[in-house]
């Protein structure tokens, strides 16, 4: 009877274990202050930000960063969309808001440690162990960009519209004919008329067209050499001294390029992932459902037991 149990749990696992491997384990996500650190070390222009994991970080960060800042944007970091609109379970309402300086800690301390449910999250919602701290932007205008890996053109694909700051299904919805969709040859990689086209086609108020053109470009660079499977920004945020800045950050990375880009696969947060997910991550997991597929060796250690 245990025998026949044992058999039952190891293949449902190796089961589950194969759909998950399937669906989920085909990326890691990051949070928004890891992808606005890797952006600004491709030259993307994104807010002066800085990650806190304490109150006591966020004071040292406004004395070190801000000191002449009147007004700080305070985003609760979790991996899941929806944060504005979001209720933590201590009854705080949003999980981003802009607040005077002198407010920063009081606000950033009802969000440490605490449980953020968003639209995304599910009922459970997740556990906020760090806040980003962000200069607010006195901005003119907010555009959609993402970089996306497209089946039907077989390589990478730029989605950009005019207008930003909302889901882009609702913005494919609302202005379907301001969508832009530029496809990129992956063995040419971007070019300056693919740049352009993007550029063109977002129609800045007034970021000079160039220096926009190799921000494109750039956000393209680190598509690529970092295995990117979703670069989303949203809102692209145009200021007004007149420069397009990343005014948020969603990147996601093939997991079959873990061995080759390690030190961004050693930013994975596990708090933040669905626990069989890491669980099967681990090597240890598939030695124990090999010991117990065996008759031999599931009496064995049932024995141990």
């Amino acid at each position: 009877m245990v025998r026949g149990l044992l058999k039952q749990l190891t293949f449902r696992s190796l089961s589950v274990a194969g759909k998950w491997q399937q669906q989920q384990l085909r990326r890691l996500n990051i949070h928004e202050y890891q992808g606005a650190e890797l952006m600004s070390k491709y030259g993307v222009n994104v807010p002066k930000g800085v990650a806190a994991g304490s109150v006591d970080e966020v004071k040292k960060a406004i004395q070190d960063v801000f000191p002449k800042e009147s007004e700080l944007v305070v985003k609760s970091q979790v991996l899941a969309g929806g944060r504005g609109l979001g209720t933590f379970k201590n009854g705080l309402k949003g999980g981003v808001h802009i607040v005077p300086t002198n407010q920063a800690e009081d606000i950033a301390g009802k969000m440490l440690g605490q449980i953020l449910v968003t639209k995304q999250t599910g009922p459970q919602g997740k556990i906020v162990s760090k806040v980003y701290l962000c200069q607010k932007l006195s901005l003119v205008n907010e555009m959609y960009f993402s970089i996306i890996l497209d089946r039907k053109s077989a390589g990478p694909l730029i989605i950009a519209c005019a207008k930003g700051g909302t889901s882009i299904e609702d913005l494919a919805e609302k202005f379907p004919d301001q969508i832009i969709k530029v496809p990129i040859d992956v063995f040419t990689g971007i070019t300056d008329e693919d740049a352009a086209k993007v550029v063109d086609g977002l129609a800045p108020k007034g970021a000079d067209r160039n220096s926009s053109i190799d921000q494109v470009k750039k956000l393209y660079k680190l598509f690529s050499e970092t295995d990117c499977t979703l670069l989303e920004i949203n809102p692209l945020a145009e200021t007004a001294d007149n420069h397009l800045v990343a005014a948020d950050a969603k990147l996601n990375f093939d997991d079959n390029a873990a061995y080759r880009q390690k030190e961004i696969f050693a930013l994975r947060d596990p708090s933040q992932e669905d626990p069989r997910e890491v669980c099967l991550c681990c090597p240890f997991q598939w030695i124990i459902i090999f010991l117990f597929a065996t008759p031999f060796k599931a009496d064995y250690y049932y024995h141990l037991m």
